[in-house]
């Protein structure tokens, strides 16, 4: 299995001889503005991608979004993405999904795809009602390979791992928060937990939005097994 970190939750997957796109963010850096009631207000995204979007959108198989919130599908992405791909997403993306012309395949719990069973998962994007207001939100599983998704640490998440029992997990950790709330990805706590029953964690969604404040060398310092790629790396687990 190959991990490339395109930028923030954007990465590819080198699934055997299939290529699939996570949760493209594609938008050159300051298109957008800064996410609402955070501090830090710089226009997002905050670094420019690694990759011409051409080259991140070459050879691929399959597109993957775990949900639609600009940092994980953006405007770039909705205009340039291969029409003729196969987009995996919960089902309350896929009516939007189709009206931009994609071929949206939602993931009702499980969806065989080109040999691997997809099953959808549940997160949570925060507490109380920051999360509500931030749903619906998904995590996915993939062979052995975990994709957390935007979500903190809670019991369903906790409750996969037992069930999937995977190699590998994907978290999203960049520690964004809003003014009030607390966490609404996974800190340092958060991670630790993850780290402590999965073989192989991978952070990603790091320094690259106004609202995560959570850096490489803090997330690196704190929990040394976990690997934290840099924008454009490629690990291979």
């Amino acid at each position: 299995m190959k991990i490339t970190l395109v930028r923030s939750a954007t990465i590819v997957l080198g699934l055997g001889k299939r290529r699939i796109l996570v949760d493209p963010m594609l938008d050159p850096a300051g298109a957008r503005p800064p996410v609402g009631s955070t501090a830090n207000p710089v226009r997002n995204p905050t670094v420019e991608l690694p990759f011409p979007v051409d080259e991140v959108l070459s050879g691929l198989d399959a597109v993957l979004v775990t949900h639609r919130h600009k940092d994980h599908f953006d405007d770039t992405a909705a205009k340039q993405l291969p029409r003729h791909l196969p987009v995996l997403c919960q089902p309350e993306d896929e009516a939007a999904l189709r009206e931009l012309g994609l071929d949206a395949r939602p993931v009702e719990s499980t969806l065989a795809w080109g040999g691997v069973l997809v099953h959808r998962v549940p997160a949570r994007h925060g507490f109380g009602a920051v999360a509500e207001s931030l749903a619906p939100v998904s995590g996915f599983v993939l062979g052995d390979l975990y994709l957390a998704g935007d979500t903190v640490w809670y019991e369903a998440v906790e409750e996969t791992i037992e069930r999937f029992r995977p190699r590998v997990a994907v978290v999203n950790a960049g520690g964004a928060s809003f003014l009030e709330g607390g966490l609404i990805v996974m800190g340092i706590d958060d991670v630790r937990e993850v780290a402590a029953r999965v073989p192989v964690v991978v952070a990603v969604h790091m320094e690259a939005l106004n609202h995560c404040h959570l850096s490489r060398a803090e997330l690196r310092a704190a929990v040394p097994s976990a690997i934290v790629p840099a924008d454009g790396e490629t690990i291979e687990v």
